[in-house]
């Protein structure tokens, strides 16, 4: 495995490569590895000559009074896992590369920014956007490799390599899960043993909301109420800052009264003092 960490070297080294033919696939991290970032490590395995594979904590998609400054990360264990995975180049800069002492250029996505973790976030995805452009301007990657684990950011980068014409494959993968349903996250870390045990109701809400879906329930908004009153009554959840019901191509809120051939249901759910984001999507 390579390790680069100036981004004008792994931009040559793109060139280099996309000129000898080499199909490259993406898969850009904040680091601290889990069995999701793998499985899309493997993917772009299977679809590609070449994975490059960045960890960068990106700065600009934190708010004030985020996790940015602890955000758990430990590099030399994320190497040695690369290492083990077969991943090609590893790019890990330094934010004052990335971005430098006088940056004035971002990207937002009006619209799709603003709803659901935009509401509580309003500066995230445009930090989001603006660094996977870049990071997508210095791997040259043909395929790009998301979890859909954030589905709104998935929807988010399709749209924004669409509008500005960026010839980039987003490929979105499944949410890989532990055995007791809990989406895999980073953040998972920041929980304790308490407030891991009411973490995994959060997905079984979830299906509880599929399932009557499924069985011809259309009244959307009261089984919205019942789904948060469900988890709100978990003494370790404190916040539920939203439980939508939504279409999973453009994100526009469902109300129950249009036909959908899927729903993406999606939380956003603070455990303790940890935010927890998952979803599910059900064809009907």
């Amino acid at each position: 495995m390579i390790t680069i960490t100036k981004p004008v070297d792994l931009q040559n080294k793109a060139l280099s490569l996309k000129r000898e033919g080499k199909k490259i696939g993406l898969v850009p991290t904040m680091g601290f590895l889990h069995e999701g970032h793998m499985s899309l490590i493997g993917e772009s395995k299977k679809k590609t000559d070449l994975t490059i594979v960045t960890i960068f904590v990106n700065p600009t998609q934190f708010g004030e009074n985020e996790d940015y400054g602890k955000y758990p990360r430990d590099l030399e264990r994320d190497k040695n896992l690369l290492v083990e995975l077969g991943t090609d180049i590893l790019f890990t800069p330094d934010s004052d590369d990335i971005y430098g002492d006088d940056y004035h250029t971002y990207i937002n996505v009006e619209e799709l920014s603003d709803i659901m973790c935009g509401k509580s976030r309003p500066i995230h995805f445009k930090g989001v956007c603006t660094i996977v452009n870049k990071l997508f301007n210095l791997a040259q990657p043909d395929i790009a490799f998301f979890g859909k684990k954030d589905y709104q950011q998935y929807v988010i980068i399709k749209r924004m390599s669409k509008d500005l014409n960026i010839p980039i494959d987003i490929a979105g993968c499944p949410i890989i899960r532990e055995k007791d349903g809990l989406a895999m996250s980073s953040r998972n870390k920041y929980l304790s043993d308490s407030e891991r045990k009411s973490a995994k109701l959060i997905y079984k809400t979830l299906k509880d909301s599929a399932d009557k879906i499924k069985e011809g329930i259309s009244d959307i908004e009261t089984l919205c109420k019942k789904s948060k009153k469900t988890l709100l009554k978990d003494e370790n959840i404190g916040k539920v800052d939203y439980y939508d019901f939504r279409d999973p191509e453009n994100l526009s809120l469902l109300n129950g009264t249009r036909k959908q051939k899927e729903i993406l249901i999606a939380t956003a759910v603070w455990v303790g003092s940890t935010r927890l984001i998952d979803n599910i999507v059900i064809r009907l």
